[in-house]
């Protein structure tokens, strides 16, 4: 068949395999232990994953990535339908349910990686080109607006992060670079300033992403909206070195008390360091980076540059969410409805991610030779 070839077992990449496999046990036991009742969920979601991930890994990306238009359309699609009838969950419209609920914006940022693995090796030689710089921004504008109106801040911060690092890696000028962090990193600031001064009124109808920054910045003017993040830390620190272990029914325990609502989605890093402790946490840190390195490893030997950038926006995307959310849930950043890559309850996350690490493996599969 012209999208199958035939590959050599010895550039399987059987350490981001494993690695994988691991996290996503880890994060199995850490959700029983937060919530049973999804437990059994997130084994189906694994058992999907690795399936969807053996049959991508099989398939030639050149040939899937053909079709890049395709996943464009499909991704504006989804996310219109979201807002037309999806369903509304803290007052937060992200999911669609049609038998089965899933989130686009997670699928997006696979699909969005395709395509813009496609796009800027397409066109390589116009990456510098002001026009193409400025049809490059509106085309991944429509996207990011229709993810931010659901709304989904942080997904939409990490989408725009993964393109931006695409773009740099197709060649994008340092000094351009140089001008958007000299513009971008004074107006974080600032807007951070103008919420402190002005509150949540400077947003408007949006205000609740002012309350978020008030948060964080004054946990203690705002204890019914800074509680989720507080017991967060708390949680962290009451786990010490070797934590209360996986399923304690202590008393004492923040997850056994519901301090932390719907612990084992966007604050599952929270049980993790109450149960398993400082080793615990690491031994996911580690999980995540290593799996983010593996992923700029098989970047180095992609054999051209669609490949490669398939694997540095995997290696993006698993890196910059785990950020967020770890920074999050330790109180470094504004909360934010973030999951935990492969360790966080969420089928459409887990398959998606699956997916994406399965393109990574076909990208190794199909080596430069030397």
């Amino acid at each position: 068949m012209i999208l199958l070839k035939t590959y050599k077992l010895k550039n399987v990449n059987f350490k981001l395999i494993f690695s994988v496999i691991a996290l996503t046990i880890l994060g199995i036991l850490v959700i029983g232990s937060a919530n049973s009742d999804y437990q059994s969920k997130q084994i189906i979601g694994m058992i999907l994953g690795i399936l969807v991930m053996v049959v991508v890994a099989l398939v030639d990306y050149d040939f899937v990535l053909q079709f890049n238009w395709v996943y464009y359309f499909i991704v504006n699609g989804l996310l219109i339908l979201v807002l037309m009838i999806g369903t509304s969950v803290g007052g937060a419209t992200r999911w669609i349910d049609v038998g089965i609920r899933f989130q686009p914006s997670e699928l997006a940022k696979v699909l969005l990686i395709l395509f813009f693995a496609a796009y800027l090796t397409q066109h390589e030689d116009e990456i510098n080109d002001r026009k193409f710089i400025l049809k490059t921004a509106a085309i991944a504008a429509i996207p990011l607006v229709l993810i931010l109106k659901e709304p989904d801040l942080s997904t939409t911060i990490v989408t725009f992060l993964i393109i931006a690092a695409l773009l740099f890696i197709t060649g994008l000028s340092y000094k351009l670079v140089g001008i958007i962090l000299a513009i971008a990193v004074p107006a974080v600031v600032t807007l951070v300033l103008l919420v402190l001064r002005f509150g949540e009124s400077l947003f408007g109808s949006h205000g609740y992403q002012a309350r978020r920054i008030l948060y964080w910045l004054r946990p203690e003017d705002y204890p019914q909206g800074a509680y989720q993040q507080q017991n967060s830390i708390m949680a962290i620190g009451s786990g010490q070195f070797i934590g209360k272990g996986l399923g304690n029914d202590s008393a004492e325990s923040v997850k056994n008390g519901n301090y932390i609502s719907e612990p084992q989605t966007d604050f599952i890093f929270a049980v993790a360091g109450e149960e398993l402790g400082f080793i615990g946490s690491l031994a996911i840190i580690f999980l995540l980076l290593y799996i983010t390195y593996q992923c700029i490893e098989t970047s180095k030997k992609a054999k051209d540059l669609s490949g490669k950038l398939i694997c540095v926006g995997m290696a993006c995307l698993i890196g910059f969410q785990s950020f967020v959310n770890i920074c999050v849930v330790t109180g470094l950043m504004p909360n934010t409805g973030l999951p935990l890559p492969f360790v966080s309850y969420g089928l459409t996350s887990l398959v998606t991610l699956y997916a994406g690490l399965g393109f990574v493996l076909n990208v190794g599969l199909q080596q430069k030779k030397y």
